[in-house]
């Protein structure tokens, strides 16, 4: 018989995640339908948004070739029946204090940047690069993580020297990029452009990097269509961009400066985005959400 969720103590709740302990050993980490946007987190919820960033970060554990924390299937008998579907068994870890992240292209906050500066993260760029430009080769551009309601911060990868050593900053730097390639490779050939995405790392208990969190799902990327993708540009996107803009436009009646939270938002947007998220692991799984669920709940 399947442990309740009570059973667990519960450990920490992030804008999305919610972690449990299950022994000494090993994390249940559940993935909610919560979504959050502009630092907010949003007191509407996606239907399925969990199951669909379990789904895609267990496809992409398994087709990448690093290890990973997971420590069981996502039918493991410890995972209570009332989150099946939308939970992992994890190893504990000793997370590393850097969202690592991968940009092959620019835009967000990397294009702020490179607009003021020529560079992100302290990285020099070349001139005449726009909304969407493509970079010469992907960049390593970390960000120290931030509590739920502030913005992680981008920092250059003399800070990571600094806190973590040249030896682990180097390696965190190589593992990320190589990551990004071989998922940025896929994507692509699923008709897909992988513009940018952030990992997390931990170390286990013989000291070794273990790749954590999510991964490359549309909550920690930005997968842009490749059918449709022009330089110069915003591109639509796979992911949460759909709420941001929503709420940012003329019909939320929404002030993101005047620290308000963000209304609730109308079935039409919850419903779009929905579709975006499962648009999105389908592409790139090559797989049916319904048969996904349908096997795996």
């Amino acid at each position: 018989m399947r442990p309740e969720l009570s059973e667990y103590e519960h450990l920490s709740a992030g804008k999305v995640r919610e972690i449990y302990e299950i022994d000494e050993q090993h994390l249940l980490m559940v993935v909610t339908d919560r979504i959050s946007a502009y630092d907010f987190v949003l007191e509407t919820e996606i239907p399925d948004k969990g199951r669909v960033l379990t789904a895609m970060s267990d496809f992409f554990f398994e087709q990448i070739d690093f290890p990973n924390h997971l420590a069981g299937p996502l039918d493991d008998e410890r995972i209570p029946e009332s989150v099946l579907g939308r939970a992992m068994v994890v190893k504990k870890l000793e997370m590393l204090p850097f969202e690592c992240v991968a940009r092959g292209y620019l835009t967000g906050s990397g294009l702020k940047e490179y607009k003021e500066s020529g560079t992100v993260c302290g990285i020099e760029l070349p001139e005449g690069l726009t909304e969407a430009s493509k970079l010469p080769e992907p960049i390593f551009t970390p960000a120290t993580k931030a509590e739920i309601g502030d913005h992680d911060e981008n920092v250059s990868f003399d800070r990571v020297v600094k806190d973590l050593g040249k030896e682990r900053a180097n390696q965190l730097r190589e593992a990320t990029l190589e990551i990004y390639s071989a998922a940025a490779k896929l994507a692509q050939e699923r008709g897909v452009i992988l513009a940018d995405t952030k990992f997390e790392f931990g170390l286990d208990h013989e000291g070794k990097l273990v790749l954590a969190d999510e991964v490359l799902t549309p909550d920690s990327s930005r997968y842009w269509p490749a059918e449709s993708y022009e330089e110069g540009k915003v591109q639509p996107s796979f992911d949460k961009q759909y709420v941001r803009n929503w709420l940012t436009g003329p019909k939320s009646g929404w002030n993101a400066k005047d620290g308000t939270p963000p209304p609730a938002l109308p079935g039409s947007v919850v419903e779009a985005t929905r579709s975006r998220y499962v648009e999105a692991y389908e592409k790139i799984s090559g797989k049916r959400f319904s048969e996904w669920i349908g096997c795996c709940v």
